[in-house]
């Protein structure tokens, strides 16, 4: 049976509405509605308008839209259905995002930080499909993971389950997550960043040129160029990229022996430099990694690509018909 379901992706600088349906174990995106993400007040106007137009142009009413999902950047209050004060969206303190839904359309609503979200989208319609443990990582411009454990979404006493990117793995190194030497320090765009400008410092500082980054460019240097100079050879971009690749590893060892994980997914970056990075991360893996646990847990790339924001919103909701 065919149910529609709308998502709510709130991002630092865009959001979205999407609208699907949900077919047994699969889910179809029909439409979707982009717009900035401005003020508060503003952009609440815009979701909502957004959901009217979505309504009015494919003929829906309140009571055929089976439930929506919330997706958004935490803290958040998944339970009382609340945004707390997110760093990327200034002014949103304490917003009660699940009741203005439900006040104003009368249809069971959910919200999820975005790590969450994703994991749930992977999990049943992506690469996590059939099993009943698994982590996704998003490896983007930080590294957020969102845990499925014996087969449901598990958030932590406040919602603060699965903050991996937290884990130290070296007393010195990259700065993420407001720790040096950080999972996220290592494995993120702004991770691989700070560890380029390091190496290009050396070599700068010994008078050695680099063909790809002149010293007034060095502050403009990018992940995505790293990755570009790695992808043609580049010793030094394939060496910054290593380094990424073997605290991947180490990180990921650790979660493979804490969780024991069927499958971890790994999204952004990742799954777009899997060949710079897999052979090392896999070679750490199997050094660091209890073989028990590493034998039967297989590393991943995310199969949703750049559509898993539209279906993290849209398995929000989903997950809320699951509950029923």
């Amino acid at each position: 049976m065919k149910e529609n379901i709308l998502g709510i992706d709130v991002g630092g600088t865009k959001c979205a509405v999407i609208y699907g349906n949900r077919d047994g174990s699969d889910l179809h995106i029909l439409d979707k509605n982009k717009f900035p993400t401005t003020s508060l007040e503003d952009t609440i106007h815009n979701i909502v308008a957004s959901i009217d137009n979505i309504m009015r142009k494919h003929t829906l009413s309140k009571d055929q839209i089976a439930a929506v999902g919330i997706s958004c950047g935490g803290p958040l209050d998944s339970n009382e259905g609340v945004i707390m004060s997110p760093p990327n969206l200034q002014g949103w303190d304490n917003v009660p995002i699940v009741k203005i839904i439900e006040d104003k359309y009368g249809i069971k609503t959910g919200l999820q930080n975005d790590a969450n979200a994703c994991a749930l989208a992977e999990w049943k319609y992506g690469s996590g499909r059939g099993v009943r443990n698994m982590v996704f990582m998003t490896f983007g411009t930080g590294l957020g993971s969102g845990l499925i454990l014996d087969g449901k979404l598990y958030t932590g006493a406040n919602d603060n389950a699965g903050e991996l990117g937290h884990i130290r793995l070296s007393n010195h190194g990259p700065v993420g997550y407001g720790k040096s030497g950080s999972f996220e320090g290592f494995c993120s765009g702004g991770g691989i960043t700070q560890i380029a400008k390091i190496l290009l410092l050396e070599k700068m500082q010994m008078g050695i040129s680099v063909a790809w980054c002149k010293p007034e460019e060095m502050e403009l240097i990018t992940a995505q160029k790293v990755a570009e100079e790695a992808i043609q050879g580049d010793e030094l971009a394939l060496q910054i990229f290593d380094l990424s690749a073997k605290a991947l590893g180490k990180g990921l060892s650790i979660v493979i022996d804490i969780l024991n994980p069927e499958a971890i997914v790994i999204g952004g970056i990742y799954t777009r430099c899997q060949e710079l990075m897999e052979g090392r991360m896999l070679e750490i893996i199997k050094k660091e990694a209890l073989p028990n646990s590493r034998q039967v847990c297989k590393v991943l790339t995310s199969k949703l690509g750049e559509q898993i924001g539209d279906y993290a919103a849209l398995s929000v909701a989903a997950n809320l018909l699951n509950k029923d």
